[in-house]
């Protein structure tokens, strides 16, 4: 196995507007939308989250799909940003619940737990 074994995440979505809006709302960033020209891709709506060519970390994206339904109970994404706190505080006036307030899993770092729109549980990490 490779030292980094998750290379890729997908947020499962039942509305891609209301989720993009969260998304980018909450982590004040903008989500580039791929192109799913080929026939077998033609009914995915995938729209991705900026990255860095070959920087640490992996990278994954908002899709909506036949037969994937959005939820909590599966896999929960942590996001690394500056301060989880910030990202926090935009939460729920862009439509999701905090589940978990900013808390220390000392030594290393912080998290906080939300729900997106869409019902999906995810985290922010900081080390701040």
């Amino acid at each position: 196995m490779t030292p980094n074994p998750v290379v890729w995440f997908e947020i499962y979505v039942e509305d891609m507007n209301r989720a993009r809006k969260f998304y980018e709302a909450v982590m004040d960033t903008r989500l580039e939308k791929l192109d799913a020209s080929d026939a077998d891709a033609a009914e995915l709506d995938i729209w991705m989250f900026p990255h860095k060519e070959n920087a640490p970390g992996c990278n994954g994206a908002l899709v909506k799909t036949e037969g994937v339904s959005p939820g909590p109970g599966g896999t929960m994404v942590h996001f690394s940003c500056e301060d989880c706190a910030i990202e926090e505080a935009r939460i729920a006036r862009n439509g999701g619940e905090v589940v978990r307030s900013k808390f220390s899993i000392a030594p290393y770092g912080f998290v906080a737990i939300a729900k997106d729109t869409e019902g999906n549980t995810i985290g922010f990490y900081s080390m701040k």
